[in-house]
């Protein structure tokens, strides 16, 4: 059974910074596309960065542009979400997400709270 696990969140101050991390096991993460999402209290799921298989497309929601990267390390099977400028809205729920390149199958993670206090 394929697993992600998500780690690095928890209580920053308005402006300050976290590094999100997403390790994969059970899987060979470079054959999935990956993304994280997000969620606040009484939201929908929110797209937040998306990454291919091989680190060289990125995608990012308007409102972290700037703010957030998202990268991967194919060797240790880890995806990252570096946020930066942390601002109160960013507090959710974050969920990392890798889709197969080739068969219709995704995985989630379990998610990893994020708290920004102003």
């Amino acid at each position: 059974q394929v697993q992600l696990v998500e780690s690095g969140g928890g209580l920053v101050q308005a402006g300050g910074s976290l590094r999100l991390s997403c390790t994969a096991s059970r899987c060979t993460l470079s054959d999935y596309a990956a993304a994280w999402v997000r969620q606040a209290p009484g939201k929908a799921r929110e797209f937040v960065a998306s990454i291919s298989r091989s680190g060289g497309s990125r995608n990012y929601a308007d409102s972290v542009k700037g703010r957030f990267t998202i990268s991967r390390d194919n060797a240790k099977n880890t995806l990252y979400l570096q946020m930066n400028s942390l601002k109160s809205e960013d507090t959710a729920v974050y969920y990392c997400n890798a889709k197969h390149s080739v068969v219709p199958i995704d995985y989630w993670g379990q998610g990893t709270q994020v708290t920004v206090s102003s």
